[in-house]
Order: structure tokens, then C-alpha cells, then sequence
């Protein structure tokens, strides 16, 4: 029988393929069985992600969980000691739990919401994010949410037919869009999902229409977006892997939706002239048609549509221009970066409109 070392490091590799949240500093682990600390990550800062069983049943085309045949798999008593020997001796600061899913979905949802309940009962209070798995019971997702800090459920693509492709065991409707339902109403505003760009053939217009449709329905705290990488010993090891750059894109994509408030009709022109997104920043390419905004009048909704212009900047520049008139573009508090991408953009009352840096350096 493999030991625990074995077991973990073989299952903290097998889960890296789930997108952590901001703050999930996933790291992976040695033989050695050690995390390194990353001092730059938020949240728990140490996270343990780790396979509750490293072996699946299903047969999605991307994904290497279900070429591997070793069967290795904690059971939840010996999932909670383990991470809690790491957590004790501050080998681990919070705990990331998945799985793939060898025989009963129901089975396997009720291992994880078990492991969940003994950390909880072992007096373990910190940060604890539970996978939910396609097609789970409504009682577990509940009790999943009521043991964790987040849970999770990846929608992977756009829709029935696109998932059909990549999965002829789950049901689109059913088994993921359902259970979202499900775990908005137990977890409101603490769950999240993930989108594989590029592994169904999706086009970025499809990918416009299902994320709004989630935002707008279902209200996911966040979406995450996962470029398709053709793995060895897939069916679609053979496969072209997406460019990198369009789930970049989606992410600046999602930005302007989730947080700046971006409506439908502001952002479809960027996907007027063709269903794929072009390989610019999003908010620069809506800014080229738009009027250079003076700081000194523009409302938040104008100063947020300006490049390099978040919205932490626009409260400042309101709040600062209660004080005094913004004359120069040094009187707007802005980073060089940051300036040198909203100038072409701004106007200043009672000067020509600043197109370079010079003088302001």
C-alpha cells in the first residue's frame, strides 16, 4: 500500500488543473511533502490543494484525472489528519478539496462533505474551500456551504451541445447549470466557477453569452477562465492548445462586467465584426470611439471607461476635485503606467488636450 507521502504528493499534482480563487496560494508537493511558503498571496497564504480521490469514472476528453488508473484515494479520516499534521505543524494554512469521482457521484459528494465535518469537528477553524462535483444532492450542497468558506462548481463551457463534445456522461442542464441554482441559493456570494476556453470549440460570443447569463441569473462571486491545454493519455491530447491570450482577454472581459458594471449593449460591439475577441485590451478598444473625458466633470461611469482608470481612481479623482481643479495630469494622483494609458483619453479644463507624457515626468 502506497504511504501518505505518496498518496499526497501523487494528489496535490493531480489536483492543479482547478483554478484557485485570488488569495488560494495553491502549492504543489514534493516527495518531500512540503508546501513553500508564498509570502506575496493573500488569504490563507498557504494552501493545500489536494484530490480527495485521484482517479474518475467520467469520461471528459480533457482531462488527465481519468487516465490514471492507480486508484489512489484518502479516505475522509485520513484526509483530515493529514491536512491537519500539515496545518499544525504550519505546513499549511488552508485546505482547497476536490475529486475526481471513481464510482457514485453521491458517494463521493458525501466523502468530501465527511472530510469537511471532521476538520470542522477536530476544532479546525480556518479556511476551507469544498468542490462540488456535477450532479450532486441538494442536502450535501447545503451542508457543503455550511461546512466551507467556498464552494464551487465548474460550468466548463457554454451550453448542451459544446459540453456534449467533451462529455457524454454529464448533462448540461441538469448535473451543472441546476446545481448552480442550487448553490447560489446555499452559498450567495461565496461560490465561484470555472470556464475551459477553447476545449468545446466555443466561440467568444457564446462565451459573452453564457457568462452575462450567469452573472445576471445565477450571481457566481467570480468566474475564472482556464485556457484548453491538450494533456498526454486525453482524447484530445492531439488537440490544438488555446493561445493564452484569450483567457487573459476574458478575464479583462469579466472585469468590466463583474466590477465596472459594463452593460451588454457597451461591450457587444467588440464581438460585432466577428464571434472571436481580438487580442487588445478590451477597454482601450471601447475607448477609441468614445470622447476624451475631463476629470474635472466626468461622472464615475465616464472616468471608469477610461484606460489605466480603475475604480479605486475615480473615487479619487472625484474626492480630489472637490478640493481643487485638476489642471495637469500630475494633479490626478495616478501611477506612470497607469497615466501614460489614460492621457490620449483625458482632457483638462482650459488646455489642449495632453497627448504625450513630456513635462509631466
Amino acid at each position: 500500500m502506497p504511504g501518505c507521502g505518496e498518496k499526497l504528493a501523487k494528489l496535490t499534482s493531480g489536483s492543479q488543473y482547478d483554478i484557485c480563487m485570488p488569495g488560494e496560494c495553491m502549492q504543489m508537493l514534493s516527495s518531500g511533502a512540503c508546501i513553500t511558503y508564498n509570502q506575496n498571496a493573500g488569504g490563507c497564504n498557504r494552501m493545500l490543494k489536494v484530490l480527495l480521490h485521484g482517479s474518475c469514472s467520467y469520461d471528459c476528453a480533457y482531462c488527465p484525472i481519468r487516465a490514471d488508473r492507480s486508484g489512489l484515494a484518502f479516505s475522509p479520516r485520513e484526509l483530515a489528519d493529514t491536512f491537519l499534521g500539515l496545518y499544525r505543524k504550519n505546513l499549511a494554512g488552508g485546505l482547497f478539496l476536490t475529486s475526481g469521482i471513481p464510482y457514485d457521484t453521491d458517494d463521493v459528494m458525501g466523502e468530501l462533505v465527511e472530510s469537511s465535518r471532521i476538520l470542522r469537528n477536530e476544532g479546525y477553524a480556518g479556511y476551507l474551500h469544498l468542490k462540488i462535483l456535477p450532479g450532486a444532492r441538494r442536502e450535501d450542497i447545503r451542508d457543503a456551504a455550511r461546512f466551507a468558506d467556498r464552494i464551487s462548481l465548474n460550468v466548463e463551457t457554454t451550453g448542451e451541445s459544446r459540453l456534449r463534445s467533451l462529455s457524454g456522461i454529464k448533462d448540461y442542464a441538469g448535473d451543472i447549470i441546476k446545481r448552480l441554482g442550487w448553490i447560489a441559493e446555499a452559498a450567495p456570494g461565496h461560490y465561484t466557477t470555472q470556464l475551459v476556453i477553447g476545449a468545446a470549440g466555443e466561440t467568444d460570443r457564446e462565451i459573452f453569452d453564457c457568462v452575462t447569463s450567469l452573472y445576471e441569473r445565477i450571481l457566481p462571486s467570480r468566474i475564472y477562465y482556464s485556457a484548453f491545454q491538450a494533456l498526454r493519455k486525453t482524447r484530445f491530447e492531439s488537440r490544438e492548445n488555446t493561445p493564452a491570450w484569450r483567457s487573459r482577454r476574458w478575464y479583462q472581459m469579466d472585469y468590466l462586467i463583474r466590477e465596472y458594471g459594463f452593460s451588454r449593449a457597451e461591450l457587444l460591439p467588440l464581438l460585432e465584426d466577428c464571434d472571436t475577441l481580438k487580442n487588445d485590451d478590451p477597454k482601450a478598444l471601447l475607448a477609441r470611439d468614445r470622447e476624451p473625458v475631463d476629470p474635472n466633470v466626468a461622472s464615475f461611469a465616464d472616468l471608469i471607461h477610461v484606460p489605466g482608470i480603475g475604480t479605486v481612481t475615480a473615487r479619487a479623482i472625484l474626492e480630489t476635485r472637490e478640493r481643487r481643479t485638476i489642471r495637469t495630469p500630475r494633479d490626478l494622483g495616478v501611477s506612470g503606467a497607469c497615466l501614460k494609458r489614460a492621457l490620449p483619453y483625458l482632457v483638462f479644463s482650459g488646455s489642449a488636450r495632453q497627448a504625450t507624457l513630456a513635462g509631466f515626468s
